[in-house]
């Protein structure tokens, strides 16, 4: 195992909600998007309680993950990608250190959060509690063939965006849901006509019926 590496997003604060990890028996990480905060993310938590669920969402240097768009080359939004994906494998190894496993914990996020949470569901394939990808979808250019591999192992997984997200390209977010099921994952995918670039309580819904396997302990 390769040690951590020091990027921009290391050493910046966690914030969160509800019980103590100690006394948490699930958990749901919050990835904030361009430009927001880690506790305007964190608000989510009102809308979608869980009892016994605790919340976290790290916050990004500078309020930004990477500087560039998705679609940009790689290496132009790097260490950025790479550090807050780091950020992410993080609050995973602590909630599993703290008795929660990665099938009870849920990885969400909004815009750039949101493909920083699919691109390391993607890339860190096992079963997880959830994913909840809200207008956003796995990052590299649009003329690069993106290409993952592993078993999601029937993870619930929403996909929910705009047909018409200046930030999000329609055809991106298909692949990404079509990419997510060819990994094993149990993809829901909602294309809302003309919605602005947000969450809406049709997302929250779709939402809270991928934490519902948490509930009956399905999570197998």
């Amino acid at each position: 195992m390769q040690p951590a590496q020091q990027g921009p997003h290391q050493g910046q604060k966690v914030y969160t909600a509800g019980p103590s990890l100690e006394s948490a028996d699930s958990a749901m990480i919050l990835i904030h998007g361009r430009g927001a905060t880690a506790p305007s993310i964190l608000e989510l938590a009102g809308a979608l309680p869980m009892p016994g669920m605790v919340y976290l969402a790290p916050q990004a240097k500078g309020n930004t993950w990477y500087p560039y768009s998705f679609l940009a080359p790689r290496e132009q939004n790097e260490p950025g990608i790479s550090s807050g994906l780091q950020a992410i494998s993080a609050i995973f190894g602590q909630l599993n250190d703290s008795g929660i496993p990665t099938e009870r914990i849920v990885l969400a996020g909004f815009s750039q959060g949101a493909c920083l949470a699919s691109e390391f569901v993607a890339t860190h394939p096992v079963r997880y509690g959830g994913l909840l990808v809200f207008s956003g979808g796995l990052i590299g250019p649009q003329d690069a063939p993106l290409s993952h591999e592993g078993d999601l192992q029937g993870t619930p997984a929403f996909v929910g965006c705009s047909d018409v997200d200046f930030h999000i390209p329609l055809e991106r977010v298909e692949e990404t849901a079509t990419i997510l099921r060819d990994m094993g994952a149990d993809v829901t995918k909602r294309i809302y006509p003309g919605m602005a670039h947000t969450i809406i309580q049709d997302e929250i819904k779709e939402a809270r019926r991928v934490m519902e396997s948490l509930l009956t302990g399905n999570t197998g």
